[in-house]
């Protein structure tokens, strides 16, 4: 089992890091910055005009000029129904035109896992523990009781011939570009947040439920896992490493753990 902890940002490309989210490097990234911009470009439009009349409305009718506010009836209501009619209409389109049917491509057109990256992650007050399958495509079993913090994390069972071949890292997750990944996403303690802003990718990790997520890289780079939700005293700890890599690199270390397999049961034995 590898056991990397990356220490600051030496690994990350800092290029994608400026003043707005970080250069996307999934294929869904885009139309999410899209829907980010308009609401916000929406939310700058209401706030100068609510500002404007806001500030208009301090200095015409402050208590020094004795001026008082005049109600003539409906007339006087076409600006703000027209401001509200015009945000309802808006979220709407946003809801009905964008959110829900994109919403539903995430969580319902998952890609084959045969034509896909699958990785386990599970996570732990403070780490994020990797699980690939081996070459048979199966994840071993994992048992509670077989838990070890210090070579065996997540409790796999090396009785399973299904986990004889699993490759595992703490704090390292590396995957092939332009191929679907599908992770699925555990907790071992507490309610974590699985996050990789590169590709817009944001999900808690819930204890006792197994919640899978899918992306497609578009470009290699390296990165950081992040939690998103305060885990704990040692939140700091739960950054990783994230590592998109071509495919003949990818397939390459994947053999490398392998051969470190063979290794290790050559010297049990």
């Amino acid at each position: 089992m590898e056991n990397i902890i990356p220490d600051g940002g030496y690994f990350m490309n800092t290029s994608d890091y400026g003043y707005w989210l970080p250069k996307g490097a999934s294929t869904f990234a885009a139309e999410i910055d899209a829907m980010l911009y308009l609401v916000h470009i929406l939310m700058g439009i209401m706030f100068v005009v609510w500002g404007i009349f806001f500030i208009k409305f301090l200095v015409q009718f402050r208590s020094g000029n004795g001026g008082k506010v005049e109600h003539r009836g409906y007339p006087k209501a076409i600006i703000p129904i027209s401001m509200i009619a015009f945000v309802a209409v808006f979220d709407a389109y946003m809801l009905f035109g964008h959110d829900i049917p994109f919403w539903s491509h995430l969580k319902n057109d998952f890609p084959e896992a045969s034509e896909s990256t699958v990785v386990r992650v599970v996570a732990q007050q403070f780490a994020w523990n990797i699980h690939y399958p081996g070459q048979d495509g199966k994840f071993g079993r994992s048992r509670p009781e077989l838990v070890d913090e210090k070579i065996n994390p997540i409790g796999l069972d090396f009785d399973d011939p299904a986990a004889k071949d699993d490759i595992t890292t703490v704090g390292q997750l590396r995957i092939p570009v332009e191929k679907p990944v599908i992770i699925h996403l555990t907790s071992k303690d507490v309610i974590h947040s699985f996050s990789l802003p590169v590709m817009r990718v944001k999900q808690d990790v819930i204890p006792g439920m197994t919640i899978p997520v899918w992306f497609v890289p578009t470009r290699t780079g390296d990165w950081q896992i992040a939690c998103a939700q305060l885990c704990g005293n040692s939140h700091f700890n739960m950054k990783g490493i994230f590592k998109v890599q071509k495919q003949e690199d990818f397939v390459a270390w994947m053999e490398s753990k392998e051969a470190e397999l063979v290794d290790d049961d050559e010297e049990v034995w």
